[in-house]
């Protein structure tokens, strides 16, 4: 059966947004640009509360070429933690300038943080100029947030120079440090960081990874099911120094994969969700409420993530939802036909808002970010040893069945369509952009492994390892870049579309757009576990414009 969002999507500069009767509940208003004579207005709070505080940073999100999403929380007085639903109205103002010491400031405006919306609050600014970098910050009480910077997107025609992208995914608090971020927030080179999911994860402590091999403890300390749940871990991420460092340096332009629910997620249910934790829409829409609230996002539709980024002529993002629409992942032995067409990952009315966007298109580029990975992929003969450690990872049955049921090898028939549609209209420079499984891959994207690569690919794909999220060298409990050289060259074996495959390293990156072509450099971390970890690069590929193949570039991009 084919799942379709409720709601009607605008597309403004590029962008999916909600139409006017489409809210998302718990969400503050989005602020209207103000003049910027006088001074700015002073917030205040409820009579004999101590001064509030802006202990979970501040952020900048879905950059537009005339504006940007802004967001922070308040802590409107000690013990208004977040999911507490406690607290007193607090007024926020907030202020947007040319200089980090904002002697030139260009717009501001005023909020209300409340209890409803766990007191976050994000302003849709508008007016500003295009391509341009700026700074803000937000003011409660007379006390004032850290300083964020934030860089519109270039005009719809301009003929932009490059892009540049932080990518990641994956950041599992228990797991490690978040030295990835660190990295990417001391860059001044970026124009926003992708995430393509898994930015929280919903388990308790202990549970993944195992207890004895957590390097930190999250909170709350229960596997989160209720509203005040999701709130809560929201917030202890933002916690994170590194996080809030991230977040106050770039625009992130998020998107969300099963954890941010519950591990593989659908859009009936999830493998981790029982009887015991209640109705599955009911923590669905705490999930999804709470992610609106706490993340520097612009709902498209009425309660999904699916929505477009334009940058310019030289690229545009498609950003895809795949676990609000999708069929229950099918299981080895229970009957469900990988093919089947009346089974779906996208849901009818995103699988068609995506094709007719990328026929569109009118730029040099099309970038799709995708939580899953599209390319097929078989096992062939990986030992057996290591198939359980893989179907931990990729979500495959222990039996070990030969694709990827809770990625596109699971669902054929959504995949064929689109990538048939790339090929039947010739539409070249496709490049999707994919995290979750914990590695990193550098694919061709075939429409038929069988032909390739006699047939030429259709697109490529760079797929993202995890931030700390544990893979393949950790399951197995032996040391980074030893063992895990034989599955590797086995997949590839089975898969000659795979030009490269990294099981065990964590860290992001960054992926550099010209018109001439796309480049990812694999960065990796020496050490996940360290909080000072060290970055370098382990890879590099590019794709030309025109060739929809990939090779090996000779250096990182400068």
């Amino acid at each position: 059966m084919t799942h379709t969002p409720t709601g009607t999507p605008q597309d403004v500069h590029g962008v999916r947004l909600p139409s006017r009767r489409t809210v998302v509940a718990g969400t503050a208003a989005t602020a209207a640009l103000l003049p910027v004579s006088g001074a700015l207005a002073q917030g205040s709070v409820a009579a004999g509360a101590e001064s509030p505080t802006f202990e979970h940073g501040v952020a900048s999100g879905d950059p537009l070429p005339d504006g940007v999403l802004l967001w922070t929380r308040v802590t409107p007085e000690p013990g208004a933690v977040p999911g507490s639903g406690t607290g007193p109205d607090t007024e926020v103002d907030w202020e947007v300038a040319e200089d980090r010491e904002f002697t030139t400031p260009v717009a501001r405006g005023s909020l209300t943080a409340t209890a409803a919306a766990d007191h976050t609050v994000k302003a849709d600014v508008r007016g500003l100029r295009a391509a341009t970098t700026y700074y803000f910050r937000f003011t409660a009480g007379g006390e004032r947030s850290p300083v964020g910077r934030a860089r519109t997107a270039p005009a719809p025609e301009a003929s932009a120079d490059r892009l540049r992208f932080g990518v990641v995914s994956c950041a599992n608090y228990e797991a490690g440090y978040f030295a990835s971020y660190r990295h990417l927030a001391a860059r001044d080179d970026l124009d926003a960081v992708l995430h393509l999911g898994d930015y929280i994860y919903e388990y308790g402590t202990g549970e993944y990874p195992a207890e004895g091999q957590t390097v930190r403890t999250v909170q709350p300390e229960h596997e989160i099911v209720t509203l005040a749940d999701y709130r809560a871990r929201h917030g202890h991420y933002r916690t994170d120094a590194d996080l809030r460092a991230l977040h106050a340096a770039h625009p992130v332009i998020a998107i969300w994969d099963d954890h941010e629910f519950a591990n593989d997620a659908w859009s009936g249910g999830a493998e981790a969700h029982g009887p015991e934790d209640g109705d599955w829409s009911a923590r669905v829409a705490a999930a999804k409420q709470a992610y609106f609230e706490w993340m520097p996002v612009r709902p498209s539709t009425e309660g999904t993530t699916y929505r477009r980024l334009r940058f310019g002529r030289l690229a545009d993002l498609h950003l895809l939802d795949l676990r609000s629409f999708r069929d229950k992942q099918a299981r080895f032995g229970d009957g469900k036909d990988v093919d089947d067409p009346d089974r779906t990952l996208t849901g009818r009315r995103q699988l068609d808002w995506l094709t007719s966007g990328l026929s569109a298109s009118p730029t040099r580029w099309r970038l799709v970010g995708t939580s899953v990975m599209i390319s097929p992929m078989a096992f062939g003969s990986v030992p057996a040893r290591f198939l359980g450690p893989l179907a931990e990872l990729l979500g495959l049955p222990k039996e070990g069945l030969a694709v990827n049921l809770d990625q596109w090898d699971g669902y054929t028939d959504d995949r064929r369509e689109l990538l048939s549609h790339l090929r039947d209209r010739r539409i070249d420079n496709t490049v999707f952009l994919t995290g979750d499984i914990h590695m990193n891959w550098a694919n061709d994207v075939p429409f038929q492994a069988a032909t390739y690569p006699d047939e030429a690919p259709v697109a490529t794909e760079f797929v993202i390892t995890s931030v700390t999220s544990d893979n393949v060298d950790e399951v197995l409990r032996v040391a980074p870049d030893t063992v895990s050289s034989v599955p590797e060259a086995a997949i590839r074996a089975a898969n000659r579309h795979v030009r490269w495959l990294d099981m065990d390293s964590h860290g992001y990156g960054v992926l550099d757009v010209t018109a001439e072509r796309a480049q990812m450099d694999y960065f990796v971390l020496s050490d996940k576990t360290d909080p000072a970890a060290t970055a370098e690069v382990r890879r590099s590929y590019l794709t030309r414009s025109g060739t929809q193949r990939l090779e090996r570039a000779d250096q990182p991009v400068r």
